[in-house]
């Protein structure tokens, strides 16, 4: 007797049928097991992302009452452009981040350099590396306070040691010295982990590039300026745009190491909406404030990208 041959996918079929149910339940179980994370994300981040955009259109002043005041259109916004404190404010972060984006690239491609070479020390010496980057803004605030007290501070003995006439020098007593070393204590925690994107992105660099380019005669300065610098470009802009938006987000090392100080030399932007909302209480102005923020964070994340993106499109 023949037996009536079954093609694969019509023997198939009924277990695909019967998987349908088992199908629609996994589908149901996942959305219940993400509710509760959608529920919190709700809570915690769109509701009051929606509440304060809202806030900055009202004139809102916690010491004149508890509920929110009557909409006032842009006026808050208008009002920042012409406000000392927001553009000192400006100012300060734009220098802060010049200077810690600036050395943070600096150093991280120095080190990225020298421990390019797959040797036991610098094996060693890149799994430390993580370390800096690991310890918290407010505990780097509080040793880099207690480090530059020019009485016992470690920093600011060895700095005087080597330049006497710096001896006693207040490091946080004076505007531009303040700003500084703020941006030194970011320096010191980002610059490892610099290092160690830079050395993973030289790692993917052909050998055979730096070989022809030695034969040819090419010196390491300019094989480092003809070949290395232009194939790293693409993590340079992505470890800049990241640097840029923390840099701009400011906030723990100046509130524990200046407050602000000396004066407003050192108030950044996250630090003056810090003080426009829960010491002035002024919600909606510092809402307003947040956003511009924000908008500025767009723009240049944007501007990253286009420069990222631009050659390829070319």
């Amino acid at each position: 007797m023949n037996t009536p041959q079954v093609s694969t996918e019509q023997a198939l079929k009924p277990l695909a049928l019967k998987r349908k149910p088992h199908q629609l339940h996994s589908a149901t179980l996942r959305w219940w097991l993400l509710g509760p994370a959608l529920l919190l994300i709700g809570a915690t981040v769109i509701y009051p992302m929606v509440s304060s955009f809202i806030t900055s259109f009202r004139d809102w002043r916690l010491i004149n009452s508890p509920d929110p005041g009557p909409f006032v259109g842009v006026q808050n916004y208008a009002r920042a452009f012409t406000d000392r404190g927001f553009l000192n404010s400006l100012r300060v972060s734009g220098l802060y981040t010049l200077i810690s984006v600036g050395l943070t690239l600096f150093l991280g491609l120095g080190m990225a350099l020298l421990l390019s070479k797959p040797t036991k020390l610098n094996t060693f010496t890149r799994a430390l590396l993580i370390f800096p980057f690991a310890v918290t803004p407010v505990l780097k605030g509080f040793s880099w306070k207690f480090m530059l007290n020019p009485e016992y501070g470690v920093y600011a003995q060895m700095v005087g040691a080597l330049i006497p006439s710096l001896k006693g020098y207040l490091w946080l007593g004076h505007d531009f010295s303040a700003l500084f070393v703020i941006a030194l204590s970011e320096v010191w925690g980002w610059s490892p982990l610099f290092a160690l994107m830079f050395i993973g992105a030289l790692g993917s660099i052909p050998p055979e590039t730096t070989e022809a380019a030695k034969m040819d005669g090419a010196t390491g300065l300019q094989i480092f300026w003809k070949i290395t610098l232009p194939l790293l470009a693409p993590v340079i802009y992505i470890v800049a745009l990241l640097k840029t938006i923390s840099a701009f987000k400011m906030f723990d090392q100046v509130t524990i190491m200046t407050g602000g100080g000396p004066g407003d030399s050192t108030q950044t932007l996250y630090y003056h909406v810090y003080q426009l909302a829960f010491r002035n209480l002024d919600l909606g102005y510092a809402s307003a404030v947040s956003y511009l923020l924000v908008a500025l964070m767009a723009a240049i994340a944007f501007f990253y990208v286009r420069t990222l993106l631009s050659p390829k499109e070319r």
